[in-house]
């Protein structure tokens, strides 16, 4: 799953919302299906812009993703980066376009557990969806780091006893 970072969180629910507010779906464009509609909002591209990136090389949005090359030249490549560079795996590529995660699909609402990935309605679910498991677990994380004052004071602690261990002499075994 992806990696729970504000930008991403941010971009699933401003694209679910441009979605749930009517804005052009298709999921056969590539700039105004599923994961178009987030290129949008990490990219500030348009619609009509991303799908004409995406088809100056072959495949879909999960093609894309596993022959993505950060040094290609393919602009469509260099809006793959973007999203990787927001949280996103080339499995959350995929995942996003066929509305696929296990883990989204089982934290859906009302037991819902199937969705049709050429649906808006259920495209924006998915995105809500999992921008409250990102933001669950962006939580989780917070509460398990320790503070500033706690880390500072476990790593003085080791430096002291590293030091400490270091002057303790070695006993040699006599050879015979």
């Amino acid at each position: 799953m992806a990696r729970p970072t504000r930008t991403l969180i941010n971009a699933l629910r401003a694209a679910a919302d441009r979605l749930d507010g009517g804005a052009d779906y298709s999921w056969t464009h590539m700039g105004a299906c599923n994961c178009g509609h987030l290129a949008q909002q990490l990219t500030s591209r348009s619609k009509s812009e991303i799908h004409a990136l995406a088809l100056q090389k072959a495949g879909d949005w999960g093609q894309h993703a596993v022959d993505h090359c950060g040094v290609s030249g393919y602009p469509i490549d260099h809006i793959i980066t973007t999203m990787i560079e927001a949280g996103m795996s080339y499995q959350d590529i995929h995942e996003l376009e066929r509305l696929s995660s296990h883990a989204v699909l089982r934290a859906l609402p009302d037991g819902r557990r199937r969705l049709d990935y050429r649906h808006r309605d259920d495209v924006v679910l998915y995105m809500r969806t999992w921008a409250e498991l990102l933001e669950d677990q962006r939580a989780a994380d917070a509460q398990a780091q320790p503070s500033d004052e706690i880390t500072r004071i476990a790593r003085a602690g080791q430096s002291r006893s590293s030091d400490a261990s270091s002057k303790i002499p070695i006993a040699t075994v006599p050879r015979r």
